[in-house]
């Protein structure tokens, strides 16, 4: 345990059993001087609280120094608290020895890591059953512990008790491992620990080794079997508080050491190691004593909300191209790696010296194994000569893809030696062309390339040979959308790729998985998705400074000119599918031609399309949908036509011919006046915008509402392959109606995430509003759909003011972890985009009335909305509206243009109004 300074400034137990005695001495002890023994024990608590914390915060002790001086203060106050109840509340002149006790700090209390909420695990001790007397010192001393605020876990038990439980349960057995002996009958612990190490500890570490770290997998399975998470567990995660207790559970079990660093003793572990274990365990401490001091409550979720806090408490501070939070998470996941390898080592260790098989593959035969320098050892690849990385270097390499090539796992034992050897990976060896080869083998496998990769990071390997790739190892992306760091990203955008060309994911991805086999060069594709992400972190455009370091890394990985090149195009333009898909109105021409001669090629866009969708699959669970997997494939087969020859916008007319002629056909059960009055309602537009099951669709909703007499008429069904619920509104239509049906979506809880406005020639709306629920799926329940339904309608006939009660939302609402990012208001007019229309797009920071807010200030400029496309991305927003002028124009004035900047900007965000502050936020774009 470490040595504390000035410990009596934190707590003086002389002091403090001397004011008690004074208390009692007075009167003696009664019900009522219970109070007064009560304030006594929180003065000295909150003294010593405050002062631990002065000091941790004031930067004068660490986190190890933090958590060893809560353990001091609260031992102190037990054995305080014992004395005065067997002193002055249940005296005993001669307790006979039935009446002993004995008290054990367990758990994490007992190994002295005593973060400021932890909780306090006791184990009080008799010889046998429990007395009456016993009883009343136990019950006592509880009580008021839990009256201080105390969060106390406890047991009374015998030896015999004690030893009988922990054989049978391994919870207990790993609890009562870290026992301490804090006060009391000191012989009677010693017996019990005694009783303990022989009838449990000697009868064989291997059962709760095995059990220890099966515990761990399966926590790691729980948490995403990753340690790479955005928003890390400091205990439970991966890499965490609880991985460095198991090692500290393994050790004192199976070496019988009292700690960690003692294990350089028994060979076991390298002076090296015992420092990246105290180094490692000294960290965590530190941010979990920041993140309990912070928010005010036992806390191990490292959330957003406290990440650039904690960042700042610890001194990291903004360089060029990084954040101070993102250089602490980067650290903070190194950090968690070395646990990761010092667990390996530990496993290692044991295997050599308890004999174990634990991690072993089925066994195989390897008869025909014949691979120089390297051997199986137990169904794992093995070296055969220590010396084998630092005569060839290369290898490092060699050892991962002979273990892919024989689809087997790496001994411990080799991978420890790897990572002694990582400086032999020089520049000689990274312009290797026989290096390259063997990591190019590895990235375009047919075997499962990322288990290999990520065998390769783990190592350190990776980020040696791919020294780009190293600087973004653990690099975190400070938002709400992706989950994990960029490497980690990569190597999972790299799997799904894998799973999509082997027929794995062909439910979930049929265009993907058909044309992946249409692709032309292969290398292309897999080298543009490990190099997509490469240059984040590093300032200004991530986009173009990747596409320049392809350049450099193609010829070097062995690519050809063409293949380089379309490399560094892909990485140069990796946005562009999603961004045009989910930001534009697909049904205008020029957004499908822009997008053509950007992409030029078909092969291109086949590249293009299977990047997209795995970068968007590897950014974390539920962001990939039905709807974005919809848009995507409607703009590649939209492009495709136009690359093949398929469509021509010289044929608008006769398109708009056919589409109506289609919906002829379709309404062959109508009169030919209604079917001809009912043609006459669309402009071409209208027609070209929809297929013909929509538009039979639209018309049985418009004869619907024309036959009853509706002034609103709703129609709502679900598209799955879409992941929404469309709403198609039929009513009058009049300024501000996209505003005032985009307030009632809000206040039911609802989003919408497309929308298409369309005016018919005789006044009326027919908008369609793709709407999804909190979860991101469609809008399913009967009961939300009615509130939708119900929502809609109180605002459109005048019965609910939606600003009004969003207003009243917005205050009501729980602060949203949002807050903590920095989401500049940005607006971007763009006339160039579409040969009709307006572009505007709207980028801030999400809330409840944000659509509602814009749209009602454009419908105040006298714009009127033709489509919308609405996207999320964590915690902004990218909103953008097709709009035209009173006139049915374009925008073209620049004053007009920047009365829309300033009166969106202000509507995004209202503290902008002063005409200097929109100067500067358009300065931003």
């Amino acid at each position: 345990m470490v040595r504390l300074r000035k410990q009596r400034d934190i707590i003086d137990r002389q002091a403090l059993t001397g004011t008690l005695d004074t208390l009692a001495g007075w009167s003696g002890y009664s019900e009522k001087t219970r109070g007064k023994v009560l304030d006594i024990f929180k003065g000295s608590l909150g003294h010593g609280w405050g002062e631990i914390k002065r000091r941790f915060e004031g930067g004068e002790i660490k986190g190890a120094e933090a958590v060893a001086g809560h353990t001091f203060l609260i031992d102190q106050l037990i054995r305080t608290l014992h004395d005065f109840t067997v002193k002055y509340v249940y005296p005993t002149a001669n307790p006979t020895k039935g009446e002993q006790i004995s008290i054990a700090a367990t758990g994490g209390y007992g190994r002295g890591d005593l973060a400021p909420f932890s909780d306090i695990d006791l184990m009080f001790i008799t010889p046998y059953k429990q007395t009456p007397h016993t009883e009343q010192v136990v019950e006592y001393m509880l009580y008021l512990l839990w009256d201080l605020g105390l969060k106390v876990g406890h047991a009374t038990r015998s030896v015999d008790d004690a030893i009988r439980l922990a054989r049978d349960d391994m919870t207990i057995r790993t609890s009562l491992l870290e026992a301490r002996w804090l006060w009391g009958d000191k012989e009677l612990f010693e017996h019990f620990w005694s009783r303990f190490q022989k009838d449990i500890v000697a009868a064989g570490g291997n059962d709760f080794v095995e059990a220890k770290l099966a515990e761990r997998d399966a926590r790691h399975d729980k948490m995403g079997d990753t340690r790479y998470v955005l928003e890390p567990n400091i205990k439970e995660g991966k890499g965490g508080l609880r991985d460095i207790h198991s090692l500290i559970w393994i050790a004192k079990y199976v070496y019988q050491v009292d700690s960690v660093p003692d294990l350089v003793d028994k060979n076991v572990l390298t002076k090296a190691d015992a420092q990246l274990f105290a180094k490692a365990q000294n960290f965590f401490w530190t941010v979990r004593c920041h993140l309990h001091y912070l928010v005010g409550r036992p806390e191990d979720r490292l959330g957003f909300d406290v990440q650039t806090a904690i960042g700042e408490r610890m001194n990291y501070t903004d360089r060029a191209g990084t954040t101070g939070v993102e250089r602490f998470m980067k650290h903070y996941f190194l950090i968690a790696k070395d646990v990761g390898d010092l667990t390996r080592i530990l496993c290692a260790v044991l295997e050599d010296q308890q004999k174990k098989t634990r991690f072993r593959l089925p066994s195989f035969s390897f008869r025909k194994f014949n691979e120089p320098g390297f051997q199986i050892d137990g169904d794992r690849l093995a070296i055969k000569d220590k010396n084998i990385f630092s005569k060839k270097p290369i290898n490092l390499l060699k050892l991962f893809h002979v273990a892919m090539m024989h689809g087997i796992d790496i001994h411990p034992h080799a991978l420890r030696l790897v990572t002694q050897n990582l400086d032999g990976i020089t520049n000689t060896v990274r312009k290797d062309p026989v290096a390259n080869q063997l990591f190019m083998d590895m990235l375009t496998a047919k075997s499962d390339s990322a288990l290999a990769l990520r065998r390769l990071n783990e190592a350190g390997v990776f980020g040696r040979f791919v020294t780009d790739f190293g600087r973004v190892v653990a690099q975190m992306q400070y938002d709400m959308y992706h989950v994990y760091t960029v490497d980690e990203h990569t190597i999972r955008a790299i799997g799904i790729m894998h799973r999509i060309e082997s027929g794995k994911l062909k439910d979930e991805h049929p265009q993907s998985s058909d044309i992946v086999h249409e692709v032309q060069s292969r290398d292309a594709l897999y080298v543009s998705i490990l190099l997509h992400d490469i240059a984040k972190g590093r300032g200004g455009d991530h986009s173009e400074l990747g596409a320049k370091i392809a350049l450099k890394l193609g010829p070097r990985f062995g690519l050809s000119e063409w293949d380089a090149k379309t490399v560094s195009w892909l990485v140069l333009h990796h946005l562009a599918m999603s961004n045009t898909a989910f930001k534009r109105d697909l049904d205008d021409p020029k957004t499908v031609a822009d997008f053509v001669q950007l992409v030029q090629s078909p092969e291109r866009l086949r590249l293009l399309l299977l990047l997209t969708v795995v970068d968007i699959r590897a950014v974390g669970p539920n962001v990939w949908n039905a709807w974005k997997a919809g848009l995507l494939r409607e703009l590649y087969q939209r492009a495709l036509e136009v690359m093949t020859g398929g469509a021509d916008a010289r044929q608008r007319s006769s398109r708009v011919d056919n589409a109506k002629n289609a919906l002829r056909e379709r309404l062959a059960d109508w009169s030919e006046a209604d079917i001809e009055e009912h043609l006459t309602r669309g402009y071409p537009h209208y027609w070209l915008s929809f297929d013909t099951e929509t538009h039979w669709h639209h018309a049985h909703i418009i004869k619907v509402a024309e036959s009853k007499g509706l002034n609103l008429h709703i129609e709502t069904r679900v598209q799955p392959e879409r992941d929404a619920t469309e709403f198609v509104i039929y009513t009058a239509d009049h300024p501000g109606l996209f505003s005032k049906i985009a307030g009632a979506i809000s206040l039911s809880g609802a989003s919408i995430v497309d929308a298409k406005i369309i005016t018919l020639t005789n006044g009326m709306a027919l908008d369609t509003f793709l709407v999804q629920d909190l979860n991101g799926g469609p809008v399913t329940n009967k009961q939300n759909l009615n509130k939708l339904w119900h929502r809609i309608e109180e605002v459109l006939y005048g019965e609910l003011n939606p600003r009004k009660e969003l207003e009243g939302s917005l205050q009501r609402a729980m602060p949203s972890r949002t807050r903590v990012f920095k989401v500049p208001p940005q607006v971007f007019i763009d006339n160039k985009a579409s040969a009709t229309y307006t572009v505007i797009e709207v980028n801030g920071r999400d809330r409840i009335s944000l659509l509602h807010d814009v749209t009602a200030a454009l419908t105040g400029l006298s714009l009127q909305i033709a489509s919308a496309h609405i996207s999320t991305f964590g915690e902004g927003v990218v909103d953008v509206f097709y709009v035209k002028d009173i006139f049915g124009m374009k925008v073209t004035q620049e004053r007009k243009i920047q009365q829309i900047r300033e009166s969106v900007l202000a509507a995004i965000d209202p503290t902008i109004k002063t005409k200097e502050a929109v100067r500067d936020a358009a300065a931003a774009e």
